[in-house]
């Protein structure tokens, strides 16, 4: 490299290379900056969109309200995002400071005057290029002898001339070979300007992370805290901790509207519901608010979502660790002995499991007391609502599960409602919680109003599609119904 500097060609080269990187990084992390340059810090975090976007969260939480989970969300994010713009309106200031302007200094002032004094020492030595060429022909002219006494003045004007030339070339010379041993010295300083880059983007996103880490367990905490979450598809064991209930919401909010207006109803968990009735009382039923009077004329759809809710368990009520246990006590043929290992299986329930599973079976018992009007028998309630209380971890095809597997769960489910009071002795309070007599129930957080939501089209009859993992879907229960009565 050195050799190259010595060269006229190295030193263009090697600044020319420098300014056209230095000029465009320096564009580049400009163009990386969000606040507006050369302004006040006041002014620029106003224009900032991390201050913009804050202060919209602030201005949201305040129209919801405290009482609004998303409220709470939008007030501690906001005031997160205030503190992470005022984080990046310190580190934009310094990077601005401490590397864009030096880069631009670098390119744009320091350089072009090594250029600009490059092209000057160019002009000088042509000017002491032209000064030797007239003061050699001078001289071959005043060797003349009829010009001896006129061209020796002449040939001195022109000696001194190039001379003083010459002395400013050297001069321009020197001064442009320090200036670039300087900057070559100075490579390590320029360097400093990206090792300064590094080290303020470390310490903006070290101080942005222990902002962000801050509130995460705040936010955490408040949505732990809010039991209004959605109780379809989720865990059993998670639903009644956050809940804080013993029996699953939709279990008990369907159970005891039908102890109201089903317990006659012909077909009750065997004849479809709307598939649009069936779709509102779920999500009203996972958003906590429930219209009991709407539905209480409805019976097939609370029943309807009450299978859903067991169907959509990620595991089944009755688990998936018991199902070898289930099955091999459906297949003792002794019923007294088949009795006592399924009340031994039983036993072995988790506590949260047992509990909602006594409290249905309960219900179901109750139920087939009015069979001579519902036409509900223990054996058709097993039939079209113990698949949906225990299933395999394996998926199978249809036709295999109806013919070998479904007469096993009815022969468990069957007895089991047959012989509740043996199996569950004593009476049973269903509605634990409250009145799901009234016009309108609200469940849990009282911050939640009772809305009508809009009617969806009553003409939707289009049967829900059950989860692939789900045993029979509630269009299958009528075929089961007539293959249990066959095969009876």
């Amino acid at each position: 490299l050195l050799k190259d500097f010595d060269s006229q060609s190295g030193l263009r080269f090697w600044t020319d290379l420098v300014k056209q990187v230095s000029h465009s990084t320096h564009k580049k992390l400009t163009a990386c900056l969000q606040g507006q340059q050369g302004t006040d810090l006041d002014k620029r975090s106003k224009k900032l969109p991390l201050t913009i976007l804050a202060q919209c969260m602030v201005e949201g939480a305040a129209v919801l309200g405290d009482d609004s989970l998303l409220g709470k969300m939008l007030k501690l994010c906001g005031e997160s995002e205030e503190k992470l713009a005022q984080e990046l309106l310190v580190f934009e200031f310094q990077i601005e400071r401490d590397v864009v302007e030096p880069l631009y200094v670098l390119a744009e002032v320091e350089i072009p005057n090594i250029q600009k004094q490059r092209k000057h020492l160019a002009k000088l030595v042509l000017d002491m290029d032209s000064a030797r060429t007239r003061w050699q022909q001078s001289s071959k002219s005043s060797s003349h002898p009829s010009n001896v006494q006129q061209g020796g003045a002449k040939g001195d004007s022109l000696r001194e001339e190039m001379e003083e030339t010459a002395n400013r070339m050297e001069i321009c010379r020197d001064q442009l070979s320090a200036d670039m041993y300087n900057f070559m010295a100075k490579e390590i300083d320029y360097a400093n300007y990206f090792q300064t880059l590094i080290e303020v983007q470390a310490e903006y996103h070290r101080k942005s992370l222990e902002i962000l880490q801050s509130v995460l367990p705040q936010i955490k905490a408040h949505q732990e805290a809010w039991i209004e979450k959605p109780s379809y598809g989720k865990a059993l064991e998670e639903h009644l901790a956050i809940s804080g209930r013993e029996i699953a919401f939709p279990i008990e909010a369907c159970v005891t509207m039908l102890l109201e207006c089903g317990m006659e109803e012909e077909g009750l968990f065997r004849v479809a519901p709307s598939a649009s009735k069936l779709k509102k009382l779920k999500a009203s039923l996972d958003c906590g608010v429930l219209d009991v009077q709407e539905y209480s004329a409805d019976p097939h759809a609370i029943a309807g979502a009450l299978k859903s809710y067991l169907r959509e368990l990620p595991e089944p009520l009755m688990t998936f660790e018991l199902y070898d246990e289930w099955i091999q006590a459906s297949n003792i043929q002794d019923m007294d002995k088949r009795l006592q290992a399924l009340l031994c299986t039983c036993e072995k329930l988790p506590a949260d499991n047992l509990n909602n599973f006594r409290y249905l079976i309960k219900f179901l018992a109750k139920l087939t007391e009015h069979q001579d009007a519902n036409k509900m028998t223990p054996g058709n309630i097993a039939i079209v609502l113990g698949p949906n209380l225990l299933w395999t971890h394996s998926e199978g095809n249809m036709t295999e599960m109806m013919t070998t597997m479904s007469l096993q769960i009815v022969g468990i489910i069957e007895p089991i409602i047959q012989h509740a009071d043996w199996f569950f002795p004593g009476d049973i309070e269903f509605n634990l919680t409250g009145s799901y007599g009234s016009p309108v129930h609200t469940n849990h957080n009282s911050n939640y109003s009772s809305m009508p939501s809009p009617d969806m089209d009553q003409s939707e009859r289009k049967q829900q599609h059950d989860q692939s993992r789900r045993p029979l879907s509630v269009a299958t229960d009528n075929m089961m119904l007539e293959f249990y009565k066959k095969d009876g």
